[in-house]
C-alpha cells in the first residue's frame, strides 16, 4: 500500500498546459538570478548588434540557438545550485564540484557565443 496520493497522469492538451505553466514557474524562478538577467541583457545587446550588421538568416538562427542554449544551462546550473543548497547546506567538496561543473557548463556556452560574435563582427570588418 502506498503512501503517496492517487496521481492522474495528464495526456495531450492538458498535460501541454502544465508543462506550460512549470516553464513559466522556471522562467520566473530564473529571472530572479542575476546572472539569468545579465544573460539576457547581453543576448538583446547581441541581437541588437546582429540586426546592425544585417546577419544572414543561417547566422541569426545560430545566435538564436546559442542563446536558448545558454538560458537552458543557466537554468540547468540554478536547478544544480539550489539542490545542493538543500541537500547539503553544509560546504562540502562534493557540492562545491557540482556547482564548479555547472559553473564551467554555463561558462562554455558563454564562450561558443563570445567566438559567433568575434565570427561575425571580424567576418563584417574584413
Amino acid at each position: 500500500m502506498s503512501l503517496a496520493p492517487e496521481y492522474k497522469k495528464l495526456t495531450g492538451v492538458a498535460h501541454f498546459m502544465a508543462a506550460a505553466t512549470y516553464s513559466a514557474g522556471g522562467l520566473s524562478r530564473a529571472w530572479k538570478e542575476a546572472a539569468f538577467r545579465q544573460e539576457v541583457a547581453a543576448g538583446c545587446g547581441l541581437a541588437a548588434v546582429y540586426g546592425w550588421l544585417g546577419v544572414d538568416l543561417a547566422t541569426a538562427v545560430a545566435a538564436t540557438i546559442l542563446f536558448l542554449l545558454l538560458i537552458a544551462v543557466e537554468a540547468l546550473n540554478t536547478a544544480v545550485e539550489e539542490i545542493v543548497d538543500r541537500i547539503s547546506p553544509e560546504i562540502s567538496e562534493t557540492g562545491r564540484h557540482a556547482k564548479d561543473l555547472g559553473s564551467l557548463a554555463v561558462f562554455c556556452v558563454i564562450v561558443a557565443n563570445s567566438l559567433l560574435l568575434l565570427y561575425v563582427v571580424g567576418r563584417a570588418l574584413i
